[in-house]
């Protein structure tokens, strides 16, 4: 963030972006959301106030969506009932609109052993302006010349810079980077803030991605792992010391340890994440082979004579 305000002061007019690098590589989103629902328009206006209360959160950097509103384009809407009229149908007239604008490449150009795409479309001079567009000709099956514009209404207008999809729906993805705080901090006081000033419409759910999505998945599997690691730990001390009871006492030294993490955590100023429930998961094998060591050693000098005192 430091070198980010002095290159901007250095390059003016330039766009300067630092990326987090990790253990993976470079980081272009930590803070990931995604917002679905059944229509677009639903769903950039939940995506948009999400951002905007986004901006607020401290730590939050670089907010940003994935499809930006206003980008110019050429509406075409057609009226059924009068293309039907006219012998055309939907299917005819995409197909033409498609090979006319964007072209068609059905057709292959073969040289020897390659292969080459024919793409046939209008010449530039014919995809200039909306005209083009309106007098684009259709031939019907009486071998008529029909006019676009007889049968549907062309007009300019805006649409989404990029069009995305999950699980089949519209969607936009809500994006952030988390500067001098961690990212479950930030992402978690974003949602609470968010969610209680803010009713979701009908139909519109979001749902993380990116680190948090990850951080999820993660605890969840190491959380188990963890709970496995001291059911293992017990069962082997069972078959060690041939009882049920001995081995809560080495047990009972396992939320001990506990303590020492967290103040470690809190004098590092580190966040509980991935590797740090990894190191978790080592120290109860150290705790527990320390505490059998222990409770070994005070059975055996009982064993000599000793009282439990």
């Amino acid at each position: 963030a430091k070198i980010k305000r002095q290159l901007e002061k250095e390059l003016v007019g330039a766009k300067v972006k630092t990326v987090p690098v990790g253990l993976l590589g470079a980081d272009k989103a930590p803070i990931a959301l995604t917002v679905t629902g059944p229509n677009f328009d639903d769903v950039m206006l939940f995506a948009q106030k999400a951002a905007a209360e986004l901006k607020k959160v401290p730590g939050a950097s670089e907010v940003k969506l994935t499809s930006e509103a206003g980008n110019p384009e050429i509406k075409v809407q057609v009226n059924r009932d009068k293309m039907a009229a006219l012998g055309l149908n939907l299917q005819t007239v995409g197909l033409t609109m498609q090979t006319a604008f964007n072209g068609n490449t059905d057709g292959k150009f073969r040289a020897g052993e390659y292969e080459y795409d024919i793409n046939i479309r209008f010449g530039d001079v014919n995809r200039q302006s909306i005209d083009d567009v309106k007098n684009l000709m259709f031939t019907n099956p009486q071998g008529q010349q029909v006019r676009l514009s007889q049968f549907a209404n062309v007009e300019m207008g805006s649409g989404p810079s990029l069009l995305e999809r999950r699980d089949k729906s519209p969607s936009v993805k809500v994006r952030a980077k988390a500067v001098g705080r961690p990212v479950g901090d930030v992402a978690n006081e974003w949602a609470n803030q968010f969610m209680k000033s803010n009713k979701k419409p009908v139909g519109v759910e979001y749902i993380w991605s990116g680190d948090m999505e990850n951080q999820q998945e993660g605890f969840g599997t190491l959380g188990i792992a963890l709970l496995a690691a001291i059911v293992l730990v017990y069962l082997v001390m069972v078959s060690l010391y041939d009882s049920f009871v001995y081995p809560f006492v080495v047990l009972f030294s396992i939320p001990l340890a506990m303590i020492g993490v967290m103040v470690i955590l809190a004098l590092t100023a580190n966040s509980l994440n991935i590797f740090t429930m990894l190191g978790m998961i080592m120290l109860i094998g150290l705790v527990a082979k320390n505490a059998i060591l222990i409770v070994d050693f005070t059975n055996a000098r009982k064993a000599a004579g000793v009282n439990t005192h």
